[in-house]
């Protein structure tokens, strides 16, 4: 349960956040900056390629990395394939982890490395395996880590990753708000030298700039009428969120969110693209699959109904049960206090019919987002939300 209360009272909530994720969302620019200049600093920005790769293979733990390699895939579209290499193991730990090349991996091919810990054995290995082949390898990873010496034996390019000035909480374990900014930002700047991309450092610059503006926006001391951040937390309270996002750009964003509320704030979530998400999210929304009525017979009286069916409200979607009006019989017939008694725990489903429209996208969901290419979250109820520190903006 969420309590509101800390929302308007800047100091509770301040100590209520004991992990320091309000600091690192507010240095998420500071990091872009930081991670750009090292990325300068470790030569990206001078490099003069052959050509571009023929693939981009990407690999590391957590959703951090998991989130660097969809966004990725996505900015480069059809220059080249994506591929995000998964870590198998029998425990998600940083020595339980192993990564391996694909069979056709070799000269041509460009191997990323991004991680928060910079621990895992699994990743030197995978080291060693792109050496022998012969692929380029880049990695982004805390400085004077065992990677970074592995990367190093290589002949590889480590790009050390940008902390936060005031940094109060490890990473390694779960990933802070300003950690995909720390990944994401050096590969920004090596895939726009190999052409894959355009990311430009003033491009990296507005970016900076506006994850600022955004902080400021929604900080703990805005109140929560004009602060979107807040009034986002509100509505996500004991809810299933169902994230709904349309381009090939917004996806990586959508399925960012869901993780980040399952890693962060431990709240599920579900996030489709359109326009599969309607009939993925379908069932959630109707609540339950319609059945054929099934006659019942009562004890008292041998009269017949119909079992109650079709479709569940739509409080199905939030995690709140449909309330319904009780079952009555026919007040004219014989017995009807008896049966009344008999049938006084039945529910019946409302219809849809009955007082929506028939069509899904008129129903009032508020807890059901679309994620125009214009950037902006609009609820179903037709209330403009501003997403307040989404990833990928």
């Amino acid at each position: 349960m969420l309590d509101e209360s800390l929302l308007d009272a800047p100091e509770d909530l301040a100590r209520a956040d004991r992990r320091g994720l309000l600091r690192g969302a507010a240095e998420a620019g500071a990091r872009v900056r930081t991670a750009a200049r090292h990325a300068t600093e470790a030569g990206l920005a001078d490099l003069r390629p052959d050509g571009r790769p023929r693939s981009v293979l990407i690999a590391g733990p957590g959703t951090a990395a998991t989130g660097v390699a969809d966004l990725l895939g996505a900015l480069a579209g059809a220059s080249a394939p994506v591929t995000r290499l998964h870590p198998t193991g029998v425990a998600h730990a940083a020595g339980a982890l192993r990564w391996t090349l694909p069979g056709w991996a070799g000269p041509v091919d460009l191997l990323l490395l991004a991680t928060t810990d910079g621990t895992e054995p699994g990743l030197a290995v995978l080291v060693e395996q792109a050496y022998r082949r012969g692929c380029a390898v880049v990695a982004v990873a805390p400085e004077r880590s065992p990677l970074s010496e592995a990367v190093e034996g290589a002949h590889g390019v480590l790009v050390p990753m940008a902390k936060a000035p005031y940094q109060e909480y490890d990473e390694s374990a779960a990933a802070g708000p300003g950690a995909l900014w720390a990944l994401l930002t050096p590969l920004l700047v090596l895939l726009d030298k190999v052409g894959l991309i355009s990311a430009a450092p003033d491009t990296l610059q507005r970016v900076a700039d506006r994850l600022d503006r955004t902080a400021e926006r929604c900080g703990p001391a805005i109140a929560t009428y004009s602060n979107p951040a807040k009034t986002l937390a509100a509505e996500l309270a004991d809810s299933l969120p169902l994230i709904w996002s349309e381009g090939a750009g917004a996806g990586p964003a959508g399925r960012r969110f869901a993780a980040t509320l399952a890693e962060l704030a431990g709240r599920p979530a579900l996030a489709a693209e359109l326009p599969e998400a309607l009939p993925a999210h379908g069932v959630l929304l109707a609540g339950a699959s319609p059945r054929a009525p099934t006659p019942t017979t009562s004890s008292a009286t041998g009269w017949k109904s119909p079992r109650p069916s079709g479709p569940a409200s739509s409080c199905c979607a939030t995690g709140r049960p449909a309330a319904s009006p009780p079952h009555r019989p026919r007040a004219n017939s014989p017995s009807a206090t008896t049966r009344r008694s008999a049938n006084s725990n039945r529910r019946r489903a409302p219809s849809w019919n009955s007082s929506r429209s028939s069509s899904p996208s008129r129903i009032s969901l508020p807890l059901t987002w679309r994620w125009p290419p214009e950037d902006t979250v609009r609820a179903c109820s037709g209330t403009p939300v501003r997403p307040a520190l989404l990833p990928g903006r």
